[in-house]
């Protein structure tokens, strides 16, 4: 949980660097009816955060919900539910997610 933590904190300060450190690669996203795979860090997208904000005014997010479904010492999957908001504290969405982190060279970091 610390490493989601830190990973939305990183989301937060718009630091695509450290959003990086918190995930393993080959990282692969799943949305919207798509599958892109990140290969290695550098390969997520740099106007991430430029186009949240034009499309929705987006500012920050936070997590409402955490829960370990499965897992075991070397892999755990976590049901999400976060909110992104606008700079005012206008709630853009509420969204569920499905977070697979990994314990790889000696750390935990979001795979999937």
């Amino acid at each position: 949980m610390t490493c989601l933590d830190r990973f939305m904190a990183a989301v937060n300060a718009h630091d695509l660097m450290a959003m990086e450190r918190e995930m393993h690669f080959p990282h692969v996203r799943i949305a919207l009816g798509t599958i892109v795979t990140y290969s290695e860090r550098g390969s997520n997208p740099l106007d991430l955060f430029e186009r949240l904000q034009r499309e929705d005014g987006w500012h920050r997010s936070e997590w409402i919900d955490k829960n370990i479904v499965q897992g075991d010492g070397n892999k755990v999957h976590v049901a999400v539910r976060y909110r992104r908001l606008r700079r005012d504290g206008s709630v853009i969405g509420d969204y569920d997610s499905l977070y697979v982190l990994t314990h790889l060279h000696d750390r935990w970091g979001i795979q999937a």
